[in-house]
């Protein structure tokens, strides 16, 4: 077997060491020319090492393994992945045939201002407070943002509420409302309002284990969207530690629903970030890549 190797920030050749012990298999460091150069794809690092390497694990199809060593590792935590001794558990599985990589969805965004150009993100999307608190974390030392770095990027701007008027587009095959608008077999759902915070998850998690979708599947092919209105700097702040085990859904200002693409439009452009890293403005397109990455992972 041979294993392609990226190692991200943060990292180095003896974080492969453990994997490399007792192992026949013949390691390569960096992306594969070609799906024919190699048999598995390792990536040691956080949410935003694999977001920029998406396209290309999408070009090549090969098994990817992701092993949890950044400051967010949310794309891990929803593959329950939660340490390297569990990437290590499922590796020497793989590489006995024990387990075999699975097909997973990826989200993606195409921006009105660049139709041709699609950016993959694995987690979520967001727009609005997340990307604002995204913005100032991705700021901080590395260290920092490993240890409740969103969560102290969150509190200067409860002072300041970025609060938006969004426009969201839903799209689905199916009818499941009288008020909704058919469109060659499609039904679209159209609503705007003063809105916080915007979601358009592929996973449950993002903010370093906020689970701010906990109804998504990445295998339904569909995005899970999170729409928070408008409410007290106070409230919001009591309502923050309940993002983390999903329970923010039960309040009246939380809107959650499921759609195959959405598109996003605000008065003014806004920034929307992805696994962390800044994508584009709005207006944008969000949907869904079905089965488009594979994936090694914890059956467990």
């Amino acid at each position: 077997m041979r294993a392609a190797v990226i190692l991200g920030l943060g990292t180095s050749p003896a974080d492969l060491k453990p994997f490399q012990r007792g192992s026949s298999t013949e390691w390569l460091h960096g992306l594969p020319a070609s799906s024919a150069d190699a048999d598995a794809i390792l990536i040691f690092g956080g949410d935003g090492t694999i977001h920029r390497h998406l396209a290309a694990l999408v070009r090549l199809e090969l098994p990817v393994l992701i092993v949890p060593a950044g400051s967010g590792n949310d794309f891990a935590r929803a593959l329950k992945l939660h340490s390297v001794r569990d990437s290590l558990r499922v590796w020497r599985d793989f590489e006995a045939g024990k387990i075999q990589a699975r097909a997973i969805d990826l989200g993606v965004i195409v921006a009105r201002s660049a139709p041709d150009r699609i950016r993959y993100f694995c987690c979520v999307a967001g727009c609005g407070l997340d990307s604002a608190v995204a913005r100032r974390a991705n700021r901080m030392p590395r260290w920092l943002r490993a240890h409740g770095g969103y969560a102290l990027a969150l509190l200067p701007l409860l002072l300041n509420l970025p609060v938006f008027s969004l426009r969201l587009t839903q799209t689905n095959q199916t009818q499941t409302n009288s008020n909704e608008a058919r469109h060659n077999g499609e039904t679209r759902i159209t609503v705007e309002k003063p809105t916080l915070l915007a979601a358009f998850a592929n996973t449950q998690f993002y903010g370093d284990g906020m689970m701010i979708a906990p109804q998504a599947d990445f295998t339904d092919g569909k995005l899970d969207i999170c729409r928070i209105s408008a409410m007290d700097p106070l409230k919001l702040f009591c309502m923050f530690p309940t993002v983390y085990f999903g329970r923010h859904l039960t309040m009246p200002e939380v809107e959650y629903a499921k759609a195959e693409r959405v598109m996003i439009e605000t008065d003014t452009p806004i920034e929307i970030h992805a696994d962390g890293e800044y994508v584009c403005e709005t207006p944008a397109e969000i949907s869904i890549a079905a089965g488009a990455l594979r994936v090694i992972h914890s059956p467990r």
